[in-house]
């Protein structure tokens, strides 16, 4: 053997042993999820039980909090008279009656309206026009939620009361939101550890230190919510497209000769396995516990994305020590296929079936979850 290649093999042989250790020193995603209060794997309730309820909504949230849901998932936003409030969209014609209600500011922001004007909205007949299959009655007339309502309704079950998992959304359009959400976890208890003198209110509420999980895309956000909240665990959500993972190819959807936006993402994959490994180290020092990757779903849909999710790249993110929580799966054949790649818990819209996939139903179907909440 030549003696060039004695060293080469030497120092690889070195590299490999230097990274074998350090994954070996990092705790596994179950220990590290059981050290942090978090579930594993976790059932994260995305936007509520929205598959059964309009999203983001008084039905959704309690729906999901009753049926065990450990997670209520929510996007912040504010109004323009300062309060936060549940919505995803930045614009309200799709889940709601805005576009009657307020003709000439149809198309404005979500920010640019007042609580009592948001509250003013219909937020739930949006659903039934869309899903007949599951309309009810209840749905019409529901209200947009602030964050005051959802803690009130992660409260509200004495048998079971799951935590909050908050997503800062386009949190740019926000200046200070996080101090805000700060603030108002603090009033109301949340920030708290268990057994503290300090919370305004009783709370033994959620997974213990666990009760609150903080998610963002935005880097600038993340940095925020550590400032703010070091104590409190974070996520960096991730996907491939312009300010997050850049991608392998350029080619923009209109280029791409795809029909829909869904098949466009789902072939999105990142630039290289370096681009994927930066943003995963970038989590890690910001003090993330873990990232929110998307996946591509085996039957396509709005909510498939880039499959960020192969089981190298869930191994790379637990050998950093951090968790990994994807995001958006609703089909048992996607639960398992996420699962056998290695992630630590999953959003969903449908908390039902993932509970089952999970071997923890329910004691009562969602028909009777919401007709026990009067919907």
């Amino acid at each position: 053997m030549p003696a060039t290649f004695s060293k080469s093999a030497l120092l690889l042989s070195l590299l490999l042993a230097v990274g074998q250790a350090h994954a070996a020193s990092e705790p596994s995603p179950t220990a590290l999820a059981t050290r942090l209060g978090i579930p594993h794997p976790a059932v994260i309730a995305h936007r509520g039980a929205s598959f059964d309820a309009p999203e983001s909504t008084a039905a959704a949230y309690k729906a999901a909090r009753d049926l065990g849901a450990d997670y209520l998932e929510l996007d912040l936003q504010r109004s323009k008279d300062g309060v936060l409030f549940a919505l995803h969209d930045n614009n309200l014609q799709r889940t709601t009656d805005v576009a009657s209600k307020f003709p000439e500011r149809k198309d404005s922001p979500a920010n640019a309206f007042t609580i009592a004007e948001l509250k003013s909205l219909d937020a739930g007949s949006w659903f039934n026009a869309a899903y007949p299959d599951r309309a009810r009655p209840g749905f019409v007339g529901l209200k947009i939620l602030t964050l005051d309502e959802i803690i009130d309704i992660a409260q509200g079950n004495p048998l079971h009361k799951p935590g909050l998992y908050i997503e800062t959304k386009e949190p740019k359009q926000f200046p200070g939101i996080e101090r805000d959400l700060k603030d108002k976890l603090q009033d109301r208890g949340w920030l708290s550890p268990a057994g503290s003198k300090m919370a305004k209110s009783e709370l033994a509420v959620g997974q213990g230190p666990g009760k609150v999980i903080l998610q963002t895309f935005e880097k600038s956000s993340l940095e925020l919510l550590e400032k703010e909240m070091p104590q409190v665990p974070k996520i960096l959500l991730l996907w491939v497209g312009e300010g997050n993972i850049e991608p392998a190819s350029k080619v923009t959807f209109a280029e791409s000769g795809e029909k829909d936006k869904a098949a466009y993402y789902a072939k999105q994959q990142p630039k290289d396995k370096a681009e994927f490994q930066r943003w995963v180290d970038y989590a890690k020092v910001q003090g993330a516990v873990g990232t929110g990757p998307s996946a591509a779903l085996t039957k396509g849909g709005d909510q498939s994305y880039a499959d960020l999710v192969k089981p190298w790249m869930n191994q790379y993110t637990h050998d950093q020590g951090l968790l990994v929580h994807v995001y958006t799966i609703d089909e048992a054949v996607d639960f398992q296929k996420v699962m056998d790649a290695g992630v630590d818990g999953i959003f969903t819209n449908r908390a039902s079936e993932l509970l089952k996939f999970y071997k923890r139903p329910a004691a009562a179907s969602v028909d009777q979850v919401l007709k026990n909440n009067g919907y």
